[in-house]
């Protein structure tokens, strides 16, 4: 709960986390409970995918993907597994990133320290350098070009709307690159498995079949699950 609410609160509108359960508006310049509370539900319906496009899900999802592949074990881990996994790494990476927004944005708002727009700006503030910390400068400024923005000066400059395309381009890198080499070591076992079965005329029997046991072995040997998940969590603590 500690990552969703102040995700929440930065990625929508600020209006909507300050509903007042009255009959109706307090002034014209408000929206009335009824039409906040409508905002609120649809902006939650796009939480989800959120979450998966601008935190560590969407790199440990995919290298989860490609490990699987590469054994060829088919379902084994299960989606449900594999999103579970996914899901909670990305809990423990994000915990500190939510906890400072939560802290600076949300709390003082709640308070009535600040202001919607003060509270916007210092809420977004950690989830911007998370943002920027794994986002590449080409993909930043192929969003600022086909956006016709002014080049930034600073980092901080750079709007949510540009940041996040980029992000989400960066990570599909990273997540590509990792998953080419957890396929390196498995494709090799399967090309001399298929070598040697062809070798002996063994022709009716898929190489899949045989070389299957021997990736799971070495897998399991290697204590790949420690290795590649270790992995993934020094990859954003870098």
């Amino acid at each position: 709960m500690t990552l969703l609410i102040p995700l929440a609160s930065a990625l929508a509108p600020a209006s909507l986390f300050g509903i007042d359960l009255s009959a109706g508006a307090r002034n014209s310049s408000e929206l009335s409970a009824p039409l906040q509370i409508v905002l609120l539900l649809t902006a939650l319906t796009a939480l989800p995918a959120i979450l998966m496009s601008i935190t560590p899900f969407l790199r440990i999802t995919l290298v989860l993907h490609f490990l699987r592949q590469a054994l060829g074990t088919q379902t084994a881990p299960s989606n449900q597994v594999l999103l579970g996994i996914a899901l909670f790494l990305t809990m423990a990476l994000m915990r500190p990133t939510a906890t400072q927004m939560l802290e600076e944005g949300w709390q003082p708002y709640q308070s009535g320290q600040i202001g919607r727009e003060e509270a916007w700006q210092r809420g977004t503030a950690p989830l911007r350098r998370h943002l920027v910390r794994f986002a590449r400068e080409k993909d930043i400024a192929l969003m600022v070009e086909m956006s016709h923005s002014p080049s930034p000066q600073r980092p901080s400059d750079v709007g949510l709307d540009l940041l996040v395309p980029a992000y989400v381009l960066s990570e599909l890198k990273a997540g590509f690159q990792i998953g080419a080499v957890l396929f390196l070591p498995f494709l090799i076992i399967d090309l001399v498995v298929a070598s040697v079965t062809l070798s002996m005329g063994m022709v009716q029997l898929p190489p899949v079949m045989i070389s299957a046991p021997f990736k799971i072995l070495l897998f399991v040997l290697a204590d790949g699950w420690h290795l590649v998940v270790g992995g993934l969590l020094r990859s954003f603590a870098a």
